[in-house]
């Protein structure tokens, strides 16, 4: 039989953080957008949307016949997960189109509890290879949203290997660091930004050697004249960044992009050129086709450029009370809104302008030149401050008020119903689901060689949306049809009100549905338990080369971590003895060949009668399909702060997982006093690693201190196609351990690799841990201070 599908169109996705953006999304044309909620939200500052929103925006979305998802794409702690549980249970009630998540709990807690949410993978979850998109149509996730890190090239090989859909950014704020991967705003002060709270320190200004720069700060992308590329490259939704920026931009982005995707072939270059100008409109900044043209784009990281948001106009020239005088490089009007930015770090301050001077003369507007502006504000402002415009007086009118008043009055929505139709030459069956329930019968058809038009989804779905009264109405159908195959219209009908009648009489009530699935999940958490008794505390030290494996000679020290690469495997033969004491470290970033060339390390070192790997990343995972008897453990990037990621990581094969370094004292305590049934290890010891990215800084010199404004000093490493920041300051819990212990943890890592574990530092580590004290200049990362 044949799958029958109409042709998708490609999407244009973009973010909606208020009222306002959204309906200057619909307004602008966006096929779908993606929206956060008050909680769980990967853009915690914005305003995003309660529960009562969101289900209004939903019947807005459903009678445009457009598209909407929810962004609960961060790490979930572990007295979260009932609230969590309560919010996936209205989502799949409200029936919303799809799930971005980054945390496995939410896959965990949906394929057992809420099958009719459909799961977006994150691009905070660094899926950046076909062997990881392949992981996630293993799991069940319908869309991979890929790294920003990939070229057309990568991105159109990941296509040819996979099925499942591919979404892309397209435009919007790039981060430095791959998204999913950056511990720098949470090392400085506790904000997460893989909790949604980044502080954005690597907009600062740092130096190397008395060189300034913003050297962390990257340019905003915008492929716009790479639409057609992605298109042909397999990428079917087109995303836009900016859940945090106004309707303003939101209008003008969505807009432009729109031009393009709508323009015939013959006047795509026309409609590009205008869309070019639209977007000057945006305020963003200065404009990168990041890593799509190639994987070392030399326009992705300008260190001159501040990295703030906005027009650049000039700099403050003048300051009398409260009025200041700058020479505009550009237009500038009453009802624009001004930022004013210091040289520092600290954030801008943003007024809306009342009145405009040239000279002595009152002027509504002016196209460029010295103007003089009041503000509201005194003593705020310095000689040198930078003037950006973030907001013209022609901005989205539509008032917050307004656009709540106008969802208000839509009329009460109907549920989803997703249906799946297969007709052969003798039966017809139907599969529905919704509200959380799943319908399926087969019905007997005669049917007959189609002389024309044969049946398609289409015209089966002209036949199936007719729900009538029903409490339901068709959302999707799916259809696999046998070829040029007619069955009459009138049994048709017939099967359609069998078939929706015995849905309609088992078709749960309004809240039935959702509590019955959330009061299952909330039922399958696990209930705290007192620590294990018996179990022996182990050690395990990471080292930098296998010379260093003498290590395992002395006391306590019960194994050994390395990372896999071409140095170590050449000398793994001198660890072949103490195989079953060796753990291999997987790289985390493996683009294009690099994953085949660590799949055959993988399979030597099997041979060798190696059979304990840590993992890092999704991707990781096929690396081991044909290998028998192996050991997996997660690494800390494999996010785990609560038990329903532990038991997702037990499912997938793991036999130990590594609690987050990013975490709390009191989360890792609510956590380990729950029996997951999974092995648990913290590093206790180590270097931060605050950044890991693909761009390299060709400024930046290895070996030397990059140091902040604020006086912090950072290690910079360039090798291999991966730039790492490290923090000169390591963390360390090793004080911590008899409290650790009482909490149920038993497996503690010394990372000493970047030391050497033979060396008097790393010795003299290891002579503190053993101590159970924290050697001299450490820090305490977020074990006491908490984690936002």
């Amino acid at each position: 039989m044949a799958k029958i599908s109409t042709p998708q169109r490609a999407e244009l996705l973009a973010p909606a953080g208020s009222l306002e953006a959204f309906f200057a999304a619909m307004e602008a044309g966006a096929d779908a957008v993606y929206v956060g909620l008050k909680e769980f939200s990967a853009r915690a500052k914005a305003k995003n949307f309660s529960l009562r929103e969101l289900e209004l925006v939903c019947r807005y979305v459903r009678r445009e016949g457009r598209r909407v998802y929810v962004t609960l794409n961060t790490l979930i702690k572990e007295r979260e997960l009932p609230q969590l549980v309560e919010t996936l249970g209205a989502l799949q009630q409200m029936g919303i189109d799809g799930v971005i998540v980054q945390d496995l709990a939410i896959w965990q807690l949906v394929r057992n509890f809420f099958p009719g949410l459909e799961l977006h993978a994150s691009t905070q979850m660094t899926v950046h290879n076909a062997a990881g998109v392949q992981m996630l149509e293993r799991m069940g996730f319908t869309r991979a949203v890929l790294s920003r890190e990939l070229t057309l090239v990568e991105i159109a090989e990941i296509r040819r290997q996979t099925t499942i859909e591919l979404e892309h950014f397209i435009h919007g704020a790039l981060c430095f660091s791959f998204s999913g991967q950056c511990y720098f705003s949470s090392f400085l002060g506790g904000m997460s930004g893989n909790r949604g709270r980044c502080t954005q320190p690597c907009r600062r200004q740092h130096q190397q050697r008395q060189q300034e720069g913003y050297y962390f700060s990257t340019n905003d992308l915008s492929a716009i004249d790479l639409v057609p590329q992605l298109l042909e490259a397999g990428v079917m939704s087109l995303k836009i960044e900016g859940r945090m920026k106004s309707a303003e931009y939101v209008q003008n982005v969505v807009g432009a992009y729109r031009l393009v995707l709508d323009a015939p072939p013959h006047g795509q270059k026309t409609a590009i050129e205008e869309a070019k100008q639209l977007l000057k409109s945006s305020f963003g900044r200065k404009p990168t086709r990041g890593f799509l043209s190639g994987s070392q784009p030399e326009d992705i990281a300008t260190p001159a450029v501040k990295g703030a948001t906005g027009q650049y106009l000039g700099d403050v020239e003048g300051l009398s009370g409260r009025n200041l005088s700058f020479h505009s490089s550009g237009p500038v009007e009453i009802g624009d809104r001004l930022r004013i930015q210091p040289r520092t770090d600290r954030a801008g301050t943003a007024f809306t302008l009342r009145s405009l001077q040239v000279g002595t003369r009152k002027v509504n507007r002016i196209e460029k030149g010295l103007v003089s502006v009041p503000t509201p504000f005194s003593d705020r402002f310095k000689i040198g401050d930078s003037v950006f415009k973030v907001s013209s007086s022609a901005a989205f009118s539509m008032s917050e008020q307004a656009c709540r008043k106008k969802l208000e009055q839509l009329p009460a929505q109907r549920a989803p119903l997703d249906l799946e139709v297969n007709i052969s030459s003798t039966e017809l069956s139907l599969k529905a689901e919704g509200r959380g329930q799943v319908w399926q019968r087969v019905y007997p058809i005669e049917s007959f060689p189609a002389s024309e038009r044969g049946l398609d989804t289409q015209l089966l779905h002209k036949t199936f949306v007719a729900t009538d009264q029903a409490p339901f109405s068709l959302r999707r159908l799916q259809a696999r049809v046998a070829e040029n195959l007619f069955v009459p219209p009138k049994r048709l009908k017939e099967i359609r009100r069998q078939f929706y009648a015995e849905v309609e009489l088992g078709w749960p009530a309004e809240a039935s549905g959702r509590l019955a699935s959330v009061s299952a999940a909330l039922a399958a958490l696990l209930p705290a338990a007192p620590p294990r008794a018996g179990e022996r505390k182990g050690l395990r030290v990471q080292l930098r080369e296998p010379s260093e494996q003498r290590l395992l000679q002395e006391v306590g020290v019960d194994q050994v971590m390395l990372t896999l690469n071409a140095a170590n495997l050449h000398g793994a033969t001198v660890l072949r003895k103490r195989a079953d004491q060796v753990i291999w470290d997987l790289p985390f970033i493996l683009i294009g060949a690099d994953w085949n060339a660590l799949q055959q390390m993988v399979q030597q070192l099997y041979q060798q009668g190696f059979c304990r790997f840590r993992l890092n990343n999704l991707g990781d995972f096929p690396l081991f399909d044909q290998l028998d008897g192996v050991q997996l453990y997660s690494s800390f990037r494999l996010f785990s702060l609560n038990h329903q990621a532990l038991l997702a990581w037990r499912e997938l094969g793991i036999t130990e997982a590594e609690l987050y370094i990013e975490d709390d004292r009191d989360n890792m305590a609510d956590l380990l006093r729950r029996n997951a049934g999974i092995g648990v290890a913290l590093t206790i010891y180590a270097s931060v690693p605050l950044l890991r990215s693909r761009i390299e800084i060709r400024q930046l010199k290895a070996g030397q201190p990059v140091v902040s404004d604020r006086g912090d000093a950072y290690r910079v490493q360039q090798k291999q196609g991966v730039t790492s920041l490290d923090s000169l300051t390591d963390f360390s819990f090793s004080a911590d351990q008899t409290e650790l212990e009482s909490f149920g943890c038993r497996q503690f890592v010394v990372d000493l690799s970047h030391l050497g574990a033979l060396s008097k530092a790393g010795k003299d580590v290891l002579d503190a841990v053993r101590r159970r004290s924290d050697p001299p200049g450490t820090s305490k990362f977020n074990y006491r201070q908490g984690m936002e």
